[in-house]
C-alpha cells in the first residue's frame, strides 16, 4: 500500500480551454477540455472533457455543454466541482484512496471571493488540503526558469481566458498584469470578422481551427490560405469562403494589441534592475496562445527584447504546479495557503 500513498499529491491546471492533472510521481496523467455536458432537465453530468466538447453547438434542447470556467474564473460552480470531481476519480480509480493534497492553479488577477471558489470547488470534490499557485508563477516554473534567483524573469502566458504578464525574482511576483484577453478573444474576433466580411456564421470549434491553421500574429513568409464552412447569414444555407492568413491576422488586429500591450505596460511597471536582466534573458511565451505562429515574432518587433517559446507551452503551468507537488517542501513559498477551515 505504501507506494499509493505516495502518488496521490496531484497539481490542477484549472483553465478555462483545457484543465490539465498532474500526480505526483507519474507526471501528466490528465489534459482534456474544460466543458461539461449536464441534461438541463435532471442537472445530471453526461459526459465531460474530450467527449463534451464535441457536443458544443450541436446539442438538442435538454442538453447543454458549458464550459464552467469563463476568463480563467468559475462562472458556473456546480460545474466545475463536478467536473473537478470527474477528472480526479478519472486518476483515482479506486475509491479507498486517502485525501490528496491539492495544488490548484488560479490567474494572478484572481479575487479573494473568486480564490475562496476555486478552494471550495478542491474540498468538494475530495481534497485533503488545498494550496493555490499562481499562473504564471507555475507558468515560469514550469519554463523551467530559475525563478529562485536574484535575476528578474519575464513570463507572457496566453491562455484560453486570460493572459498572465509576470516578472518574478526571487520566488516571488514582482510585477504582475492579468487581461481577460487570450485564446477564447481570438476565436471570438474570428466569428466576429467572417460576419462583417463575409456575412457568414461560424461555430466556436471552427473559429479554434481556423485560429490553429491560418492564425498569425506577424507576416509569414508564404501566406496560407483554406476553405472555410459557416451558415450563410443572408440565404441561411451552408456556405464556402476562402480566407487567407493574411486577412485571418486583421481579424486577431484588436486582442493581440491587448495582449502586446499587456506585455508593454508590465515592462514599463518593471524596475529597472531587473528590466536589464530581462533585455539579457528576454521574455518566455507559455500556454496556448504562445503556440500561435509569429506571436514571438511580434513581441519581439515591439518591445526590443528577445522572446523565447517554451518547450511544451501548453502543459508549462501544469508542469509548474507539478513541482511544486514533486518538491513540496522547497516551493512551500510560492503557494498561496490558509489555514483549514472546517
Amino acid at each position: 500500500m505504501a507506494h499509493n500513498i505516495i502518488g496521490r499529491d496531484m497539481a490542477v491546471d484549472l483553465g478555462t480551454a483545457n484543465t490539465l492533472v498532474y500526480v505526483r510521481g507519474k507526471g501528466v496523467v490528465l489534459d482534456e477540455p474544460s466543458v461539461v455536458a449536464m441534461n438541463t432537465t435532471t442537472g445530471e453530468v453526461l459526459a465531460v472533457g474530450h467527449e463534451a466538447k464535441r457536443m458544443i453547438g450541436r446539442t438538442p434542447d435538454n442538453i447543454a455543454a458549458i464550459r464552467p470556467l469563463k476568463d480563467g474564473v468559475i462562472a458556473d460552480f456546480e460545474a466545475t466541482e463536478q467536473m473537478l470531481r470527474y477528472f480526479i476519480h478519472q486518476v483515482h480509480r479506486r475509491r479507498y484512496f486517502a485525501k490528496p493534497r491539492m495544488v490548484i492553479c488560479v490567474p494572478s488577477g484572481i479575487t479573494a471571493v473568486e480564490q475562496r471558489a476555486v478552494k471550495e470547488a478542491g474540498y468538494q470534490a475530495g481534497a485533503r488540503r488545498v494550496y493555490i499557485v499562481e499562473e504564471p508563477m507555475a507558468a515560469a516554473i514550469g519554463a523551467g526558469l530559475p525563478v529562485h534567483e536574484a535575476t528578474g524573469n519575464m513570463v507572457v502566458d496566453v491562455g484560453g481566458g486570460t493572459t498572465e504578464v509576470a516578472v518574478i525574482s526571487l520566488g516571488g511576483i514582482v510585477t504582475s498584469l492579468s487581461v481577460r484577453t487570450a485564446g477564447d478573444d481570438l476565436d471570438q474576433a474570428i466569428i466576429a470578422w467572417m460576419k462583417k466580411e463575409y456575412s457568414l456564421m461560424l461555430g466556436e470549434r471552427t473559429a479554434e481551427e481556423m485560429k490553429m491553421t491560418l492564425g498569425s500574429a506577424f507576416p509569414l513568409p508564404t501566406e496560407p490560405d483554406a476553405e472555410i464552412r459557416g451558415r450563410d447569414m443572408v440565404s441561411g444555407l451552408p456556405r464556402t469562403v476562402v480566407v487567407s492568413s493574411s486577412e485571418l491576422r486583421q481579424a486577431l488586429e484588436e486582442p493581440l494589441h491587448n495582449i502586446v500591450d499587456a506585455v508593454r505596460t508590465t515592462l514599463d511597471q518593471t524596475p529597472p534592475e531587473l528590466a536589464g536582466d530581462i533585455m539579457d534573458r528576454g521574455i518566455v511565451l507559455t500556454g496556448g496562445g504562445a503556440m500561435l505562429r509569429g506571436l514571438d515574432e511580434r513581441l519581439r518587433h515591439e518591445t526590443g527584447m528577445p522572446v523565447h517559446v517554451a518547450e511544451d507551452p501548453l502543459s508549462s503551468v501544469a508542469y509548474g504546479a507539478g513541482k511544486c507537488v514533486e518538491e513540496f517542501e522547497a516551493l512551500q513559498q510560492v503557494l498561496v495557503s490558509d489555514p483549514r477551515r472546517f
